[in-house]
C-alpha cells in the first residue's frame, strides 16, 4: 500500500511541478486523502522533485549545454562577458541565491509550520489572484535577451516564496516575470532554468541527509520509485505547458487555484480533514 501511495504521489508531482498550481501543495493535499492520511513530508517532496527537474534538463538540454559552455568561455575571455548565454549563466547563479539563503534560515519552519493546510489554502488563493492580475496587466513585450541582473534577483526572491507550499515555484517566478513585462513563454523558460540549481540542491541535500534515517512515511525504494515516475510524467507536462502558454493565458490555472484553495478552506473549516 505504501508503494502504491508513493507512485500516486509521484504522478501528482510530475503533473503539477511545472504548472503554476504548486506541486508541494498538491502532494500535501493528496497525501491527506490517501489511506495513510498523512503528509508525505518535505523530504519526500524535495527528493521527488529531482525527478521532475531531471525532465527539465532533458527538455532544455541544448540550452543548458550552450549556457554552461558560454559561461565558462566568458570566464576564460573567449567570449564577451555580455554574451547572452554567458549572462544567462550569471543570472541563474545570482537568482538562485535568495532561495538558498532563505531555505537554510527557515529550514525548520519549511518542514513543519509552513506545511499547515490552512497556509496552503490561503497561498493557493492569494498567489492565484496575483498570477491572474500579472497576466492581465503585464506588458508581455520583453524577451530573455532583455533580462537584467536586478530582474534576475527579483525572479530569485519570487522563486524563494515557493518554500511555502501553495505558492508554486513556477507560479511565483512566472508571476514576477509577467509583472516585469516579460512574455509568457520567456517568463516560464527562465523560471524553469532558474529552478535547476535550487531543486537539485534541495533534493540531493534531503537525499543525503535522510540516507541513514528511515523516511517518515516512505522507504528509500518507494521514494525512488515515485521520483522515477515523476520524471516520466513531467516530460510530457513540460511540452504541454510550453505549447499552452505560447497561445493561451494563465486564467484556467488561476481559476483552478482559487477553487482548490476555497474547497480546502471549506474542508478544513468543517473538520473533514485536519490541517
Amino acid at each position: 500500500m505504501h508503494l502504491l501511495e508513493a507512485l500516486i504521489l509521484g504522478i501528482v508531482q510530475g503533473l503539477t511541478e511545472f504548472l503554476p498550481i504548486s506541486s508541494s501543495a498538491h502532494l500535501r493535499i493528496v497525501g491527506s486523502f490517501l489511506p495513510s492520511g498523512e503528509d508525505p513530508g518535505a523530504a519526500f517532496t524535495a527528493i521527488t522533485q529531482i525527478g521532475t527537474e531531471a525532465a527539465v534538463v532533458v527538455f532544455f538540454w541544448r540550452d543548458i549545454v550552450r549556457i554552461i559552455s558560454r559561461w565558462f568561455q566568458s570566464l576564460a575571455g573567449k567570449v564577451p562577458r555580455n554574451d547572452p548565454d554567458a549572462r544567462m549563466g550569471w543570472l541563474i547563479i545570482i537568482g538562485s541565491i535568495p532561495i538558498v539563503v532563505l531555505g537554510i534560515v527557515f529550514k525548520d519552519q519549511i518542514e513543519t509550520v509552513f506545511r499547515s493546510l490552512w497556509i496552503v489554502a490561503v497561498m493557493l488563493i492569494v498567489f492565484g489572484v496575483l498570477l491572474g492580475i500579472a497576466d492581465y496587466v503585464g506588458a508581455k513585450r520583453r524577451t530573455l535577451n532583455d533580462l537584467t541582473y536586478p530582474h534576475g534577483i527579483a525572479y530569485g526572491f519570487a522563486q524563494a516564496l515557493a518554500l511555502v507550499p501553495g505558492v508554486s515555484r513556477s507560479g511565483g517566478t512566472i508571476t514576477m516575470g509577467l509583472f516585469l513585462g516579460y512574455e509568457r513563454a520567456a517568463a516560464a523558460r527562465y523560471a524553469f532554468l532558474l529552478a535547476i540549481p535550487a531543486v537539485f540542491g534541495s533534493g540531493f541535500y534531503q537525499l543525503f541527509d535522510k540516507w541513514d534515517e528511515p523516511n517518515q512515511h516512505f522507504s528509500f525504494g518507494e521514494t525512488l520509485a515515485a521520483t522515477g515516475i515523476a520524471f516520466v510524467v513531467a516530460l510530457g507536462v513540460i511540452a504541454f505547458f510550453m505549447n499552452w502558454i505560447s497561445k493561451r493565458s494563465f486564467m484556467p490555472f488561476v481559476v483552478y487555484r482559487i477553487l482548490l484553495g476555497t474547497a480546502l478552506l471549506i474542508l478544513l473549516g468543517t473538520g473533514v480533514i485536519s490541517a
